[in-house]
């Protein structure tokens, strides 16, 4: 996996270089939040707790976009998708619905899951194959589909 540090740096110089102050600060966010795991776990992340960071912040952009939005601030729920945007430029690739939706079939099979009760079994085979690479609540969202 590439490492989205060193992405995030270059960005940062572009940003700069190009007065994008919008993308200039969500990179320094971003960066702020890494560098704060960083000290309270005193150890160098790798590139998958970079993208666990990146999909945190995302995470918490979609939640405030959909209280923006029902609190009918238009306006702030813009702002938060743009960042949404910005954060997913340095993500790595999402798995579609159709391909997280094959990979759920293929862990109800291994696990022999009948009903919404036998999801965390699911939940366990199939998490490890699409972390970083899919939203968990989408995830979830499949396997309930499957299961009912």
């Amino acid at each position: 996996m590439e490492d989205p540090k060193a992405k995030l740096q270059a960005a940062l110089k572009e940003a700069m270089v190009n007065k994008d102050n919008e993308r200039r600060d969500v990179i320094r966010m971003v960066m702020s939040a890494i560098k704060q795991v960083e000290v309270d776990s005193k150890k160098t992340l790798g590139a998958e707790d970079v993208v666990a960071i990146l999909q945190k912040e995302a995470k918490t952009r979609r939640e405030s976009i959909d209280e923006q939005q029902k609190a009918g601030r238009a306006d702030l729920a813009e702002q938060e998708i743009h960042e949404l945007r910005i954060l997913e430029s340095f993500m790595p690739e999402q798995l579609s619905r159709e391909a997280i939706l094959a990979l759920a079939q293929d862990a109800v099979a291994q696990t022999g899951a009948a009903s919404v009760k036998d999801m965390g079994k699911v939940m366990g085979v199939l998490m490890p194959k699409v972390k970083g690479k899919a939203d968990g609540n989408l995830v979830n969202q499949v396997v309930r589909e499957l299961l009912n």
